[in-house]
């Protein structure tokens, strides 16, 4: 049924129980998964102008922190027998980003980690999970 997953990810606790999931379902239906790791790129708009250190430093940074979760990744990956790759995406809006790279790729599901947010905090807060979801037109399975 699926041939192609999506699992976003940005190294968290849900982002890696959406991780098992989605590698369990690829073995199963013998797709391959791409992770895709967001970064704002633009994290500090204007101080880029007056130091641009601070802004390769952030990047870096955001660049080897992906780096590790996409090691893992790949190891369970491999551990699993599903074909991987990765792919760190640079937007400032991490759910556009993650729904642009699935119409880009044509991933049949996108999986991706819920932080379990409720009542106020979620209303206040928003989520990643729920703007994917209403963003995209790919079926998304949510990790609780």
């Amino acid at each position: 049924m699926f041939k192609h997953i999506l699992l976003a990810t940005d190294g968290s606790a849900s982002a890696e129980h959406a991780a098992k999931k989605a590698l369990e379902l690829a073995r199963v239906h013998g797709a391959h998964v791409t992770a895709a790791y967001v970064v704002d790129p633009y994290p500090y708009i204007g101080i880029g102008e007056v130091n641009p250190m601070a802004f390769q430093s952030y990047m870096s940074a955001a660049q080897e922190a992906s780096t590790k979760v996409f090691i893992a990744l790949g190891d369970q990956a491999a551990a699993v027998g599903v074909q991987f790759q990765a792919q760190l995406v640079e937007n400032m809006q991490p759910a556009r980003g993650i729904v642009e790279l699935a119409d880009e790729l044509a991933v049949d599901l996108i999986v991706i980690g819920s932080h379990g947010r409720s009542g106020v905090q979620k209303l206040m807060l928003g989520s990643v999970a729920g703007k994917v979801v209403a963003l995209s037109t790919r079926p998304v399975l949510v990790v609780r």
